[in-house]
């Protein structure tokens, strides 16, 4: 073992590593971000090199030991070039700053609209965002999970983005924030920021992202309201922020706040809601020169003055010139609201706002000569306050305002806002129903039944003086020029029924049809019976089928039930979302005995939803008993928060135990600065108090009934001070042992864990995992970056219906890693092995530079280990819908897709399936080159 030690602090100390880094190898690198390592794909192949095949104790590939001095110069210079980008420096190795964009704005000549961003209505699971364009400044209120995503499907250039402003501080508003800064970031050769406006407790927010973003406090923010931390009590500072009070203001439009927060003396921070007022400056008339000589004016600054709205005295006539006497009337700017009022208690306080009195309407529709008439009111409030008798009442005192009503509500929900996803989903339905089901959404009802412009049962009744419709995605409101003034629908996507996408499947390959007929017959030979796989090995069917007997079915899955174990995967892309590749997160359904998340990457909630259905995807959430995440990065924990919430929503006023996270401890340092926004009903367990040693030392604690080994109880100073008579020195593994690379990190000052805190959540994991019908959940650490671990799931013994024991499954999760050996001694035998396989077998180098694995050394840690079957995940979004992969060693392993569900009674199925799914893809199995590609892997502090 000490041969291993030294090979790995070898490796280790070839990369030095500052913040979780890894480093590219590429000869010129571009668009690296100061947060992440961001590089957009070479325009070139990457150079073939031979792959070597995994030995434990030799990991000897170019990178790590080149034959000629020079090219380890160059990439030793390159090596150099990422750190220095990602710790935020310059070729000077100066502080660098990420400056705020500076235009040039013309008022008068340009287009302005506001446009509907992910309305959330299919999977109902973020706020949706509103965008406000003009030429040349951007615009977007929230900035939910999934924003990304959408607007990369739609091809909205978030790098045109200016200002974010969020109406609440919360996961359900700012969820999709920290991917967004990250990705801004890492675009072009300086990256990109924006400045980020929100009610003072945003602070809170920037507070928690820094625990993971690396110079977080770069990002721009300004922030406004009652300040909570003041000595002065909240309720009696926020009257005076129920008047508008200027958050910006430009040549292209005015934005005013009005702060809503309940008087109850709880309200948390997230509990304060905005209402944002947009005003756009009005447009003077055309002046006309001809008639001011008309009228006995001399060119010159009266000009200037009747322009600017003065009268003025005419130079040869004894009469007074006013403005309407030479121009055209001015054009009045536009003013949209933005409404967030959460519950009622906000509904109450929004009654109260008399500032707002200035822009309401008389009793009969008309606008008060001097009050200012709204346009647009686009509504993110709940259709459970949208509906009260108040909340309409208020609506209707705005007049002849158009109304959008953008809250969640079950409107479309049979058009999905990720339609390239959603096609693919479609497509692999038919062709393999088994491992693909069909999208919750889809199997909603239709209702979609309103024509543009009117109401129908389910909406709103409001003022017939106004007109009221639900929001759908890219929906526009065009508020300049003013002759196109109101509803732009040209945008919104149109509703796509599956059966369109499998005619366009029939005519694109034909020969799916037959290939469709093959996969159901191997579900119909493999002898399937209800209550689990019978003995495959007797059945004489299956004689002419000799890959059922390449390897044999172990003995853990012998009258194996449906009800036992389904692993869907939300995600399987890597650094950012895309179109088709959501980011990490894998669902381990038990049924009845509950689930599980391994990994929770931005999105997660909506993926849930988009599989199950949003009644589904709640009952899931219900059903959590633990959450386990591998590392840091972003794409890995980032809709953590949000999942929480809603659960935490669900659960409310009903006995239940918070939920277990078990993760990496910096992810608690995020959690514990996050839960002073919201709280999040969750428990703590750092996965160094998962491995196997910890395990050990928890049983020696368990079996003395707590005592110690005199006798006496465990006391929060025995457990602090190791007086237990257990020896826990174990729990340092190898790759964290004393002198080694990662050692500082590991035991970085501040780190001493409350042992007497730790056991007792311990031992509610243990009962966890007992009532989940799991014998053990064991974390590894592998090599990424510090504190990156893999999991080992273990199901208990069962008794077979003669008597024998039957051992548990096994499933692996190896989370982001390098082959190793932790990896392999813990998938020894095991019945599924999930590994990352993020780059193709041509880029070793990237991949050894990364700290990531290929496709084949994937495979090599499997075959090594002795797994039965292995499923690669986690692919580089250069590889927009499937990886690059050589089929001769895939005998045992399948491909991860978004959305595959896969019942482990069916994984002696699993591998025959993927040539089918490999046609499926026959005319796209291209590397994505282009610009649009960023394949980033997204690092930590």
């Amino acid at each position: 073992m000490s041969q291993v030690t030294n090979l790995r602090l070898l490796f280790l100390s070839s990369f030095p590593l500052r913040s979780s880094v890894s480093f590219s190898l590429i000869s010129k690198p571009r668009s690296l971000s100061l947060f992440p390592v961001l590089a957009s794909s070479s325009s070139r192949k990457p150079r073939k090199v031979p792959h070597q095949p995994l030995s434990i104790g030799r990991r000897n590939h170019s990178t790590l030991g080149g034959k000629d001095k020079g090219v380890a110069m160059e990439k030793t210079e390159s090596l150099d070039f990422n750190k220095r980008r990602l710790e935020g420096k310059d070729k000077n190795d100066l502080p660098k700053t990420l400056h705020l964009k500076s235009r040039k704005l013309n008022p008068a000549n340009t287009i302005s609209y506001v446009q509907i961003l992910g309305t959330g209505m299919d999977t109902q699971d973020t706020s949706p965002s509103v965008l406000l364009f003009f030429d040349k400044q951007r615009f977007i209120f929230n900035a939910g999970e999934g924003l990304q995503r959408f607007c990369t499907e739609h091809k909205i250039k978030l790098s045109k983005i200016d200002h974010i402003l969020l109406s609440r501080v919360c996961s359900e508003t700012a969820g999709g924030l920290p991917g967004l800064l990250l990705t801004l970031a890492g675009m072009g050769e300086e990256g990109m920021c924006v400045k980020i406006w929100g009610p003072s407790d945003l602070d809170k927010l920037v507070l928690a992202m820094k625990s993971f973003i690396p110079n977080a406090a770069m990002i721009h923010t300004e922030r406004f309201g009652p300040n909570h931390d003041s000595n002065v009590p909240a309720i009696l500072d926020q009257s005076k922020y129920r008047d508008p009070f200027v958050v910006m203001d430009t040549e292209v439009v005015k934005i005013s706040a009005i702060i809503l927060q309940p008087r109850y003396s709880a309200a948390k921070p997230a509990d304060m809601s905005v209402l944002y007022i947009c005003e756009l400056p009005e447009i003077k008339g055309r002046f006309y020169p001809e008639k001011a000589v008309a009228l006995g004016l001399k060119r010159g600054p009266k000009y200037r003055e009747l322009q600017l709205g003065n009268s003025v005295k005419s130079d040869y006539q004894n009469i007074m010139v006013h403005p309407s006497d030479v121009m055209d009337p001015s054009v009045p700017g536009p003013i949209v609201l933005l409404v967030d009022c959460p519950t009622e208690s906000h509904l109450e306080e929004l009654l109260s706002v008399q500032s707002l009195s200035s822009f309401y309407a008389d009793s009969t529709g008309n606008t008060p000569e001097g009050a200012r008439t709204v346009t647009c009111i686009i509504h993110l409030s709940p259709a459970s306050v949208i509906s009260s008798s108040n909340y309409q009442k208020w609506m209707k005192r705005f007049g002849s305002a158009q109304h959008i009503m953008a809250g969640h509500e079950m409107k479309n929900a049979e058009i999905p806002i990720l339609k390239s996803s959603a096609r693919i989903s479609a497509r692999l339905n038919y062709l393999c129903p088994q491992f693909f089901p069909a999208l919750g959404f889809w199997s909603l009802p239709n209702h979609n039944s309103s024509v543009p412009g009117t109401l129908t049962s389910n909406e709103v009744p409001v003022s017939r003086l106004c007109e009221s419709i639900s929001a759908k995605n890219l929906l526009k409101f065009t508020l300049r020029p003013y002759a196109n003034l109101g509803f732009d629908r040209s945008g919104i996507p149109s509703m796509t029924a599956p059966s369109e996408i499998i005619d366009e499947l029939f005519s694109e390959i034909p020969e799916v049809v037959e290939a469709a007929a093959h996969i159901s017959q191997l579900w119909q030979r493999s002898s399937i019976a209800d209550d689990g796989i019978s003995s495959v090995r007797d059945n004489k069917d299956m004689v002419e089928e000799p890959w059922f007997f390449a390897d044999t079915i172990p003995t853990c899955l012998e009258n194996i039930k449906r009800d036992d174990l389904e692993i869907v995967f939300l995600g399987t892309g890597s650094s950012q979302p895309s179109k088709y590749r959501n980011v990490s997160s894998i669902y381990i359904n038990l049924f009845s005995k509950g689930s599980l998340l391994l990994d929770c990457g931005e999105g997660t909630l909506g993926q849930l939803k988009r599989r199950y259905g949003v009644e589904g995807a709640d009952n899931a959430v219900r059903g959590l008993r633990c959450i386990w995440i591998s590392h840091i990065h972003a794409d890995h924990h980032t809709g953590l928060a949000r999942v929480l919430a809603l659960r935490r929503d669900l659960l409310k006023g009903v006995p239940h135990e918070p939920v277990l996270v078990v993760g990496p401890r910096q992810l608690k340092r995020y959690l514990d600065a996050y839960q002073r926004l919201e709280d999040l009903d969750m428990q703590f367990l750092d996965c160094k108090f998962t491995t196997e040693a910890s395990w050990v030392d928890f049983e020696c604690v368990e079996s003395n009934n707590g005592h110690n080994s005199s006798g006496s109880p465990i006391s929060f100073q025995d457990m602090n001070n190791d007086k237990t008579g257990i020896t826990t020195s174990k729990i340092d593994t190898t790759l964290f042992s004393r002198g080694s690379t990662m050692q500082s990190y590991w035991k970085r000052p501040g780190s001493p864990v409350d042992k007497g805190v730790v056991y007792p959540i311990m031992k509610n994991l243990k009962k966890v995992l007992c009532e989940a019908g799991l014998a053990a959940l064991i974390s590894f650490p592998v090599i990424h970056c510090p504190h990156a671990f893999g999991v080992v799931l273990e199901a208990a013994e069962r008794i077979n219906s003669v008597g024998n024991v039957i051992p548990g499954w096994k499933v692996v999760y190896s989370g982001d890693t390098r082959p190793c050996p932790e990896l392999i001694e813990a998938s020894r035998g095991a019945t599924v092995l999930i590994h990352e396989a993020t780059f193709e077998d041509a880029m070793v180098e990237e991949a050894v530079a990364r700290n990531h694995s290929t496709t084949k050394e994937a495979v090599e840690v499997g075959d090594s280990a002795g797994a039965y079957r292995i499923i690669l995940t986690h692919f580089s979004q250069r590889y927009p819908k499937i990886p690059v992969f050589d089929e001769t060693h895939m005998h045992k392993t399948c491909i991860a897709f978004d959305m595959m569900s896969i019942n482990i009674a069916d994984l002696h199925v699993l591998p025959r399936v993927l040539p089918y799914l490999k046609l499926l893809f026959k005319n796209e199995m291209i590397v994505d080159e282009s610009d649009e590609v960023v394949d980033a892997v997204i690092v930590a502090s």
